[in-house]
C-alpha cells in the first residue's frame, strides 16, 4: 500500500490504527500492533504521567515500527503528559476530547505528526484549520465516550471527506477487513479500530471483560449519560442504575454522583461485570474470539484483499 497517505503519514505497512483505548491499550498491545504493520497506540487517558513514560519506554524496547499515544485533552495533568511524550520522542500523537488549537502547533513544531478525533463535520473543519496531519472521524457506533450528535460512521465519513483532503481515517463499528473497504469506499484513507483489539490477547483490560465482549450480542450496548459525556457501554447492573435513575428524572449531579469515581477501571481493568463501566462499541456483537493482536491484523488484511476480489467480481 505504498500509495496509501495513511501508509505514508506514519510509515506503516497497513492503514489500521489501533485505537488509544482507556485500560485496554497498554504497550504490549500497541507494540503487537505495530510489529504486525498497523500502527499501535498507548491510551494516555488511563495513566498517570510516570506511568504513561513506562510505557512509552517498554513500547520503544518491543517494537522498531512506529507507534504513538492516544491524548485525550480533559484529562488532568495534560501539561506533564505532553511534556513526557515530547521528552521521550513520541513520534505519533492523537489527540481527542478538547480543542485541538491547543497542542497541534507545539507537538508538531517537535516533527511530531498529530492526528484528532472528531465526531462531527464541524468539528473535522477546525480540527483541519488546527493544522493536524490527519483526522479522525467516529461514528456513533463506537464504543466509549461518542458524540452527542449520533452521527454514524457511514454518514459521517462522506461528510468530512467532501469538505476536507487530509488524510482520514474513520472510526466506529469497523472490526473487519469488509468494513475496512467500505469505509474506504466512503472516502476514508484508513481505519481506526477498538473494539475488536479490547478483545485481543495483549489488551490490558481484565479477562473477564473481553469475555463479556466475545459474549455480547446484537442491542447489547446503548449510549447514555449524555448529560455528562455520552458513553457506549454494555447493559450491566449498573446500566440499569443508570436507566432507573433517568426514570425517576434523577438531575445531572444525580447521575455524576451514581457515575462517581473510577467505574471504567472498576469494569475494564479490574472485572467487575455488574458494578463497573464497560464501555465497549456495537460491533462487539460481531467479535467472536479472542485473538493476538498480530492474527487481528492479518484477518482483516486478508478479508479486506478477499473483499476488494469480490467487489470486482461485482462490477
Amino acid at each position: 500500500m505504498e500509495k496509501n497517505s495513511i501508509c505514508r503519514l506514519f510509515e506503516v505497512r497497513y492503514p489500521i490504527i489501533q485505537a488509544g483505548m482507556v485500560w485496554a491499550s497498554g504497550w504490549r498491545l500497541a507494540a503487537a500492533v505495530s510489529n504486525a504493520g498497523g500502527l499501535g497506540l498507548i491510551g494516555a487517558g488511563s495513566m498517570y504521567p510516570d506511568i504513561l513514560r513506562e510505557h512509552i519506554r517498554k513500547c520503544k524496547a518491543a517494537t522498531g515500527k512506529p507507534f504513538g499515544v492516544n491524548v485525550p485533552m480533559l484529562y488532568p495533568d495534560i501539561d506533564r503528559i505532553m511534556a513526557i511524550i515530547r521528552e521521550e520522542r513520541v513520534p505519533i500523537v492523537f489527540t481527542s476530547a478538547g480543542n485541538p488549537k491547543t497542542w497541534t502547533a507545539d507537538l508538531k513544531a517537535d516533527g511530531i505528526r498529530v492526528a484528532h478525533v472528531v465526531s462531527s463535520l464541524k468539528f473535522a473543519l477546525k480540527a483541519r484549520d488546527a493544522g493536524v496531519d490527519a483526522v479522525v472521524a467516529e461514528g456513533f457506533e463506537a464504543g466509549g465516550h461518542n458524540g452527542r450528535d449520533e452521527t454514524t460512521t457511514l454518514t459521517l465519513i462522506p461528510a468530512v471527506r467532501e469538505k476536507i483532503e487530509l488524510p482520514l481515517i474513520a472510526a466506529g463499528g469497523i472490526a473487519t477487513g469488509r468494513s475496512m473497504l467500505a469505509a474506504m469506499v466512503l472516502g476514508a484513507d484508513g481505519v481506526q479500530v477498538g473494539s475488536r483489539f479490547v478483545a485481543s490477547e495483549e489488551a490490558s483490560s481484565h479477562p473477564a471483560f473481553k469475555q463479556r465482549v466475545v459474549d455480547a450480542g446484537d442491542g447489547d450496548t446503548r449510549l447514555t449519560l449524555k448529560e455528562l459525556a455520552p458513553v457506549r457501554l454494555l447493559k450491566n447492573k449498573f446500566y440499569s442504575d443508570i436507566e432507573s435513575a433517568y426514570a425517576r428524572g434523577a438531575t445531572p449531579e444525580e447521575l455524576r454522583q451514581l457515575l462517581g469515581r473510577a467505574r471504567a477501571k472498576r469494569g475494564m481493568f479490574e472485572g467487575d461485570l455488574e458494578e463497573g463501566e464497560l464501555e465497549i462499541g456495537q460491533v462487539s456483537a460481531i467479535i467472536h474470539e479472542i485473538l493476538p493482536a498480530a492474527e487481528i491484523v492479518r484477518q482483516m488484511m486478508a478479508e479486506f484483499d478477499e473483499a476488494c476480489k469480490q467487489v470486482g467480481d461485482l462490477l
